[in-house]
């Protein structure tokens, strides 16, 4: 015959550990349905808030300029070098950072096709750089 498990080893709601159990239900006690909204996990907090969105936003959807910018195509690399350089910039904003804030305000993402001016491509050529201009660029979206 086995011994049944002590009460320390029993699983409460597929968890080994009572307290496991015991720590949330004390949080519900004392603080409400408030107490069960999902709390930071752990890991390096966010160096920037949700207030830098409409400036990573706004930067994204610049032109970029080859005298400023070193080139005239966007990239997330790109903008990120403008917002670490600009007066009132973010100096230490990451390209995670600027792909998260464009994904939660809704705006293009390259990788779509949503992000920028369509019909527009810079090129490159012997007799200097150009820019080549599709005549129906919607018509090719779909």
């Amino acid at each position: 015959m086995t011994a049944r498990p002590s009460a320390s080893r029993r699983e409460f709601h597929g968890r080994r550990s009572g307290d496991a159990v015991s720590h949330p239900v004390a949080r519900f006690d004392a603080g409400g349905p408030a107490a069960l909204r999902p709390r930071h996990g752990g890991g390096r907090r966010p160096t920037y808030g949700p207030q830098v969105t409409g400036r990573i936003v706004a930067e994204a959807a610049r032109e970029p300029t080859p005298e400023a910018d070193g080139t005239a195509t966007r990239s997330l690399s790109t903008s990120r070098r403008a917002l670490r350089r600009a007066p009132d910039g973010l100096p230490r904003v990451s390209t995670d950072t600027r792909r998260r804030a464009l994904h939660e305000s809704g705006a293009g993402d390259r990788r779509t096709g949503t992000g920028g001016p369509s019909g527009k491509a810079p090129r490159r050529r012997e007799a200097g750089p150009g820019v080549v201009v599709d005549p129906e660029p919607d018509a090719r979206r779909s």
